[in-house]
């Protein structure tokens, strides 16, 4: 069974959380045990070894970053291939990219084995630019489902959506800019505000207006994932 990418109770996906302390490490800013004792919280192994194992692993690549992709149907965001690679992010909904290794994950009862394959070169977007992506989104999406009477049929996202102020609390390793922390937490708050709405049809009168909210929230959805992406993509984070 593959691992959901994410849920309401906004909590970073495997991929986002193994990419930030890989560069973590890979940088020098953890210790290898600090490290391993972290990726034992979740159980991370590479597929057939260890948690060691994939610590070597990454660092064979020469590279001194790793970063996240959190694919959907429609859009691959954060894969640059190849197609095998691709195909199984795409199924599991996220992979950590890491020089010119990809690893995807797949849970395998209280581990998460991760899959190693070959990962092309990707565009993404940058910290800057996703953050202003999420910002005017939310905004727009929050007018929109004001006019649908989000209250109504969802009083849960109508909430989050008036708390937006209370952002989840995640635990980053040493070097990861501040920045970035706040926008990953602000992207899991969007993205989970989204799940709440989609959680089922609510209170909609017909298939129209059920099209119309979906059409709403699809890019609300992909501002959150980007501003995840960017935030635990070391490639793109910030000099300063």
């Amino acid at each position: 069974m593959s691992p959901s990418p994410a849920s309401p109770a906004a909590t970073l996906p495997h991929a986002a959380r193994l990419a930030w302390w890989l560069t973590a490490w890979l940088r020098g800013h953890e210790q290898t045990d600090h490290v391993l004792d972290v990726l034992a919280d979740d159980t991370h192994l590479l597929a057939g070894g260890s948690a060691l194992d994939l610590l070597a692993r990454s660092r064979a690549t020469g590279a001194t970053h790793a970063g996240v992709a959190l694919p959907v149907d429609g859009d691959l965001l954060g894969l640059g291939g190849p197609r095998d690679f691709n195909a199984a992010a795409l199924e599991a909904g996220q992979a950590v990219v890491v020089g010119d290794l990809g690893l995807v994950p797949e849970e395998q009862g209280e581990t998460v084995q991760w899959r190693v394959f070959a990962a092309a070169r990707r565009q993404l977007p940058d910290v800057g630019e996703a953050d202003r992506s999420l910002r005017q989104t939310l905004l727009s999406t929050a007018g929109d489902l004001a006019d649908l009477d989000v209250a109504r049929w969802r009083p849960e996202a109508a909430d989050a959506l008036m708390n937006l102020h209370h952002r989840p609390e995640l635990d980053a390793p040493l070097g990861t800019p501040p920045r970035c922390l706040e926008l990953a937490a602000r992207g899991l708050q969007a993205w989970a505000i989204v799940d709440l709405a989609l959680a089922d049809d609510g209170g909609a009168l017909s298939s129209y207006e059920i099209e119309r909210r979906r059409g709403l929230l699809q890019p609300l959805g992909r501002a959150a994932r980007g501003a995840v992406v960017a935030a635990c993509s070391a490639e793109v984070w910030p000099e300063h």
